[in-house]
């Protein structure tokens, strides 16, 4: 559909402008100036137009689990999540008992090759196995492996090209090996649930990680005698850090900090959701481990805290609270930053000429309204209904 949205204020990471004119034909934004050129002019006066956010560390929502051997299920996934104003998401693999999520990574590319509808899946987040025993978090020590060429060349193979994040541990025998092949394969790598020391974590950078999982969480803490990854982190710009921002995993005070010393062009939002995302009074799991929510955090049985239930149209939200970044840096983090590591920055990210057609529009309030997805309608409110009508 061609169509025009006219009169509202569009923000990215690179502008925030009022009262302009965005226009899309074929699924991609063909203009961003003051002219309505497409015959279906849609008023959008008072609304925000962002980039759709872009989750690469997520495990599921709307009862979905993106750890599955079932296509269909992560499908569904993708036709839930625009609820959320996320256009396009990494599913998250994590591991299995004793052997290599090999179904799950099946199950992943099938989902990839299969939509057509709803939030594009841009590839696979692979969290694990090869991660520290002793910053497992939620992982039983069960799916724990060494990393080992045989399996590097299995997971890639399996991946089918699609694999795009890794999270590893770089300090366990056989990591820097592994880091070498992945860099090699154009895989993304990341420093996650890992007891590296700061010494650990520099060599880990100097091989080619580039990406440190969830910050602050799963990691040895910054410690005036023992900086650890984070130190390493705040040292070498080139290594960018995902934050959890529901205000339970890391202390918002933190969080400011963490924008403090990475700035907006480093910070990449994400929600680690589960499937209980979107409704957590709903029975859930963790790859197969029964799960609740006390208090607005997912924990297992024995306590211990399990990704969220964090929604990114919140993330959003939490983000202008907890820190003092404008609206045009958060969104930065939710777009064009987690579009950088998930290897999509040339098309997806911001609101750019020749971009997808990734929308999402919200009122003065921030809460969502509508979200498009390559062009077409993925998610409305009565009232966006009512102002579109017939053209979206």
């Amino acid at each position: 559909m061609n169509f025009s949205l006219r009169g509202a204020r569009l923000v990215d990471a690179r502008q925030d402008q009022p009262g302009g004119v965005l226009t899309v034909e074929g699924g991609r934004i063909q203009a961003i100036d003051g002219a309505d050129r497409a015959e279906t002019s849609i008023d959008a006066t008072g609304m925000i137009v962002t980039p759709g956010f872009i989750d690469v560390h997520t495990h599921g929502g709307g009862g979905c689990n993106l750890h599955t051997t079932l296509a269909e299920e992560i499908l569904a996934y993708a036709r839930w999540v625009p609820t959320t104003g996320v256009t396009s998401f990494l599913i998250g693999v994590v591991g299995t008992p004793g052997a290599l999520p090999e179904d799950q990574l099946r199950a992943a590319v099938q989902a990839i090759a299969r939509r057509h509808a709803g939030a594009e899946p841009l590839g696979i987040h692979l969290e694990g196995p090869f991660i520290s025993e002793r910053k497992r978090g939620a992982h039983p020590a069960a799916w724990l492996r060494l990393p080992n060429p045989a399996d590097t060349e299995r997971i890639l193979s399996l991946a089918n090209g699609h694999l795009r994040l890794i999270t590893l541990a770089p300090e366990l025998p056989g990591a820097a090996e592994m880091i070498q092949a992945m860099r090699a394969a154009s895989v993304t790598v990341s420093m996650g649930h890992t007891d590296a020391n700061y010494d650990e974590a520099l060599a880990a950078i100097s091989l080619g990680v580039t990406h440190m999982t969830h910050c602050c969480n799963a990691m040895r803490p910054l410690h005036h005698r023992d900086a650890g990854p984070l130190g390493a982190l705040g040292r070498v710009t080139p290594i960018c850090g995902e934050i959890i921002a529901d205000g339970h995993h890391v202390h918002p005070a933190m969080v400011q900090i963490l924008f403090r010393i990475l700035g907006p062009e480093r910070l990449i939002v994400i929600t680690d959701a589960l499937a209980a995302a979107g409704d957590a009074s709903a029975p859930f799991d963790f790859a197969g481990q029964p799960a609740h929510v006390e208090d607005g955090v997912a924990r297992l049985a024995d306590g211990t805290i399990t990704g969220s239930v964090l929604t990114m149209d919140q993330a959003l939200r939490n983000m202008l609270r907890m820190t003092d970044a404008t609206l045009s840096q958060v969104v930065g983090m939710l777009t064009v930053n987690p579009a950088r590591a998930a290897q999509a920055a040339d098309r997806k990210g911001l609101l750019q000429p020749g971009y997808d057609a990734d929308l999402a529009i919200f009122d003065a309030d921030l809460t969502l309204h509508a979200t498009i997805c390559a062009g077409k309608l993925a998610y409305a409110t009565p009232e966006w209904k009512a102002r579109a009508g017939a053209s979206l």
